[in-house]
């Protein structure tokens, strides 16, 4: 099984992965050109891919996603609150329960229902062959659920969103403050510090720090809040940028 990230922040988000052949996008928060650009830099085109899954309805997740599946002919995967909030109609729809599982070809798929101000959210975490890459993001607060679902992953995708002074000082306005920093908004690097106190860090490969605010946190800050949690530990960090998310990350290590 292999990751890459097509890019990730609030401007736009989309996961690639691939297990035994088969492609699946995760998000898909850029229009279709900029999509279909982004896929054949990873050397993918839109034909390959055999499904796509859908965290939630905001637009830096979902906004290409319909016509992408419209005009390939792809499945198309979302929580029933999600698909409500679809603004076209897509044939090849599937809608989820929360808290399931899905066999999308070899592929096994947990869905993670999450805190965040949006319909039905589902993060996700994705088995094949004893490896296990854990997709999260966008969630103000850290479940019973979400420690136990993530607790084994050997590569795992971590929103750092924002740092807690650097946002309250900033240029949001309050109201945007208290959404963001709120139960139902989105991590901030010590909450994702302290997920990371919780899993099996001696499986944990890497951690792909993802989601990063411009505007109300550091690279260099996030990095540095999470390093005292993997110190000692062989688990890699890296950045998710906006603009090139990151190249392909191949698991390897499955029990």
């Amino acid at each position: 099984m292999r990751v890459a990230s097509l890019g990730s922040g609030s401007k736009g988000n989309a996961t690639l992965l691939e297990a035994a052949g088969d492609y699946f996008l995760v998000d898909c928060g850029f229009g279709l050109k900029e999509i279909e650009a982004r896929l054949r830099n990873r050397g993918v085109h839109p034909d390959e891919l055999k499904g796509i899954l859908v965290t939630h309805e905001h637009g830096d997740h979902i906004k290409g996603a319909p016509m992408l599946a419209n005009r390939y002919q792809i499945p198309l995967w979302t929580t029933y609150g999600t698909a409500r909030h679809l603004k076209r109609e897509v044939p090849t729809l599937h809608r989820f329960m929360p808290n399931t599982r899905l066999s999308l070809g070899q592929l096994e798929v947990e869905t993670v229902t999450v805190p965040h101000d949006s319909a039905e959210p589902s993060q996700f975490l994705f088995r094949h062959q004893g490896l296990t890459f854990g997709l999260l993001t966008d969630l103000g607060s850290i479940t019973p659920r979400v420690r136990h679902a993530y607790h084994e992953c050997q590569l795992l995708m971590l929103e750092c969103n924002h740092d807690p002074n650097m946002l309250q000082n900033g240029p949001y306005p309050p109201s945007l403050k208290r959404r963001v920093g709120g139960n139902f908004g989105h991590l901030s690097n010590d909450q994702a510090a302290e997920l990371l106190t919780c899993v099996n860090r001696s499986v944990l490969e890497r951690v792909l720090v993802s989601h990063i605010s411009e505007q109300n946190n550091d690279t260099a800050l996030a990095l540095d809040t999470l390093a005292p949690v993997l110190d000692g530990t062989e688990t890699d960090t890296e950045i998710l940028t906006q603009q090139d998310g990151c190249d392909w990350h191949v698991l390897r290590h499955g029990g």
